[in-house]
C-alpha cells in the first residue's frame, strides 16, 4: 500500500477546494468528521481565506446522569479521563508539520501584497502580524515597524522557493558590521587593550607630509609608548 506524503496531499487537497463553490465547501464542513486530518486542515484554511461562516450545529442530546457509585457499585478509578488537549496534541502526528514558522518580515503594504501574491499563486496559506490575518486587508498592525509573515511548517518547502521571485521595495537598510562596533585601541607591543590616551601632540614632526596631529597612546600593561592617527585598524 502507497504511503501519501502529507505534504503533498495537503497541497493537493487544497488546490481542489479552491475550485469549488461556498455551498460546496459548506457542505464538506458539515461532514468534516468523515474527512483526514489533512483534508480537514485544508477545509479549515479554504473556509477562512474566504471568511464563509458555519451553519450552528444541533447541539447533542444531554447525556443520562451516571449512576451514583453509592448504590450500583460503580468504581470511579475504574473511569478513564478526557484527553487533555496537551496530550491530544502530543500525539497528533501532524502537529510539528502544522507548526507555524516565520517566513520574513514585510515593512510596507506593498511589499505585504506581494507576498500575499506569491503565496496564494503556490496555494500556500500565511499569516500575517499578532493578529493572524489571513490577508492584508485585515492586517492591524503597522507595516512601518514591520509585519511577520508565518505558513505553517509543511509548506516551507514551496514557500522557499515562490519568494525567489520577491523583491522587497521598502526593507530598512542596514549598517556594515564594523560600522557597529568599536575597534579597541591595541598596544603594537604586547597587543593589550590596557591602553591610556595622553593626548594628541602639539606640532607635527618635521618630516611629516600633513599638518595633522597625532594621538599619544601609553600601554597600561607593558608601559609601551607610542603614536598613531587615531585609527584602530582591526588585526
Amino acid at each position: 500500500m502507497q504511503t501519501l506524503d502529507p505534504a503533498g496531499e495537503f497541497l493537493r487537497v487544497s488546490e481542489h477546494y479552491r475550485q469549488i463553490s461556498d455551498a460546496e465547501l459548506l457542505i464538506l464542513a458539515g461532514q468534516s468528521s468523515e474527512l483526514t486530518e489533512v483534508a480537514q486542515q485544508a477545509l479549515a484554511s479554504e473556509i477562512s481565506h474566504r471568511k464563509l461562516k458555519l451553519q450552528p450545529e444541533n447541539p447533542p442530546a444531554p447525556p443520562a446522569a451516571p449512576p451514583v457509585a453509592a448504590f450500583t457499585g460503580w468504581d470511579s478509578r475504574s473511569a478513564k479521563p478526557e484527553p487533555s488537549p496537551a496530550s491530544s496534541e502530543a500525539t497528533d502526528p501532524y502537529s510539528e508539520e502544522r507548526k507555524l514558522v516565520e517566513l520574513c518580515t514585510v515593512w510596507s503594504l506593498g511589499d505585504a501584497l506581494q507576498v500575499q501574491t506569491l503565496l496564494d499563486r503556490a496555494g500556500i496559506p500565511f499569516f500575517m502580524g499578532p493578529e493572524k490575518a489571513a490577508g492584508v486587508d485585515t492586517v492591524t498592525s503597522n507595516f512601518t515597524k514591520g509585519v511577520s509573515v508565518k505558513i505553517m511548517q509543511i509548506g516551507m518547502p514551496w514557500a522557499t522557493q515562490a519568494m525567489q521571485n520577491y523583491t522587497p521595495a521598502n526593507e530598512p537598510k542596514r549598517k556594515p558590521e564594523q560600522e557597529l562596533r568599536e575597534l579597541p585601541v591595541r598596544c603594537p607591543q604586547c597587543h593589550s587593550a590596557e591602553v591610556i590616551f595622553e593626548g594628541l601632540t602639539t606640532e607635527p614632526a618635521p618630516e611629516a607630509h600633513n599638518s595633522s596631529p597625532k594621538y599619544k597612546w601609553t600601554c597600561d600593561a607593558c608601559g609601551c609608548q607610542w603614536e598613531d592617527d587615531g585609527i584602530a585598524e582591526e588585526e
